[in-house]
Protein backbone atom coordinates (compact mmCIF):
# COMPACT_ATOMS: atom_id res chain seq x y z
CA UNK A 1 0.00 0.00 0.00
CA UNK A 2 3.44 2.24 -0.27
CA UNK A 3 2.40 6.00 -1.70
CA UNK A 4 -1.63 5.20 -1.61
CA UNK A 5 -3.72 7.74 0.65
CA UNK A 6 -6.82 6.03 2.34
CA UNK A 7 -8.35 8.38 4.40
CA UNK A 8 -9.17 6.82 8.08
CA UNK A 9 -12.13 8.38 10.18
CA UNK A 10 -15.83 8.80 10.95
CA UNK A 11 -17.49 10.68 8.36
CA UNK A 12 -18.16 14.07 9.62
CA UNK A 13 -21.73 13.71 9.15
CA UNK A 14 -21.87 11.43 12.27
CA UNK A 15 -21.42 13.63 15.46
CA UNK A 16 -22.38 13.20 19.14
CA UNK A 17 -25.55 15.19 19.08
CA UNK A 18 -24.61 18.45 20.77
CA UNK A 19 -26.86 19.96 23.51
CA UNK A 20 -29.28 22.60 21.93
CA UNK A 21 -28.36 26.32 22.55
CA UNK A 22 -30.02 27.48 25.79
CA UNK A 23 -32.05 30.61 25.71
CA UNK A 24 -31.56 33.58 27.35
CA UNK A 25 -33.39 31.82 30.83
CA UNK A 26 -32.74 31.07 34.48
CA UNK A 27 -31.50 27.51 33.00
CA UNK A 28 -28.93 28.93 30.75
CA UNK A 29 -25.32 28.54 31.79
CA UNK A 30 -24.37 32.06 32.80
CA UNK A 31 -21.76 33.85 30.48
CA UNK A 32 -17.92 33.17 30.17
CA UNK A 33 -19.25 28.99 31.18
CA UNK A 34 -18.58 26.20 28.84
CA UNK A 35 -21.77 25.05 27.04
CA UNK A 36 -21.90 21.82 24.89
CA UNK A 37 -19.45 18.61 25.04
CA UNK A 38 -16.50 18.62 27.32
CA UNK A 39 -13.20 18.21 24.99
CA UNK A 40 -12.34 15.22 26.89
CA UNK A 41 -15.88 13.39 25.34
CA UNK A 42 -15.25 14.53 21.91
CA UNK A 43 -11.83 13.47 21.76
CA UNK A 44 -13.06 9.90 23.62
CA UNK A 45 -15.59 9.96 20.53
CA UNK A 46 -13.42 10.86 17.60
CA UNK A 47 -10.89 8.16 19.59
CA UNK A 48 -13.89 5.58 19.19
CA UNK A 49 -15.12 6.26 16.04
CA UNK A 50 -11.68 6.51 13.95
CA UNK A 51 -10.60 3.06 15.79
CA UNK A 52 -13.66 1.40 14.78
CA UNK A 53 -13.51 2.45 11.08
CA UNK A 54 -9.63 1.52 11.03
CA UNK A 55 -10.95 -2.16 12.40
CA UNK A 56 -13.54 -2.65 8.98
CA UNK A 57 -10.69 -2.08 6.97
CA UNK A 58 -8.23 -4.30 8.86
CA UNK A 59 -11.15 -6.85 7.94
CA UNK A 60 -11.03 -5.65 4.74
CA UNK A 61 -7.39 -6.17 4.20
CA UNK A 62 -7.11 -2.66 2.95
CA UNK A 63 -4.93 -1.53 6.16
CA UNK A 64 -2.66 -3.57 8.27
CA UNK A 65 -3.57 -4.41 11.85
CA UNK A 66 -2.30 -2.67 14.65
CA UNK A 67 -0.28 -3.85 17.92
CA UNK A 68 -2.63 -3.11 20.64
CA UNK A 69 -4.12 0.29 20.18
CA UNK A 70 -4.22 3.12 17.59
CA UNK A 71 -4.65 5.89 19.72
CA UNK A 72 -1.97 7.27 22.49
CA UNK A 73 -3.82 6.77 26.41
CA UNK A 74 -4.05 10.18 26.89
CA UNK A 75 -3.87 13.81 25.22
CA UNK A 76 -3.07 17.04 26.27
CA UNK A 77 -4.89 19.80 25.61
CA UNK A 78 -3.94 23.65 25.27
CA UNK A 79 -5.94 26.53 25.05
CA UNK A 80 -4.15 28.58 21.93
CA UNK A 81 -3.90 32.51 23.20
CA UNK A 82 -2.36 34.26 20.91
CA UNK A 83 -0.32 34.38 17.73
CA UNK A 84 2.73 33.50 18.92
CA UNK A 85 1.72 30.32 20.73
CA UNK A 86 -0.26 29.46 17.15
CA UNK A 87 3.21 29.69 15.10
CA UNK A 88 5.31 27.79 17.91
CA UNK A 89 2.53 24.56 18.43
CA UNK A 90 2.23 24.63 14.33
CA UNK A 91 6.03 24.46 13.59
CA UNK A 92 5.33 21.59 16.71
CA UNK A 93 3.02 19.92 14.70
CA UNK A 94 4.97 20.10 11.04
CA UNK A 95 8.32 19.05 12.62
CA UNK A 96 6.88 16.34 15.27
CA UNK A 97 6.83 13.56 12.95
CA UNK A 98 11.04 13.82 11.97
CA UNK A 99 11.95 13.38 15.43
CA UNK A 100 10.09 9.56 15.54
CA UNK A 101 12.95 7.80 13.68
CA UNK A 102 14.98 8.17 16.82
CA UNK A 103 12.10 8.33 19.46
CA UNK A 104 12.34 5.53 22.24
CA UNK A 105 8.69 4.46 21.55
CA UNK A 106 9.71 3.69 17.86
CA UNK A 107 10.17 -0.14 17.80
CA UNK A 108 10.29 0.56 13.81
Amino acid sequence: MAGADIAVGADLCVCPELPEPAEHTETAEPEGRHAGLPLQQIIQWFKTMTTNEYIKMVKQNILPPFDKRIWQRNYHEHIIRNEDEYYRIAEYIQNNPTLWENDRYNRG
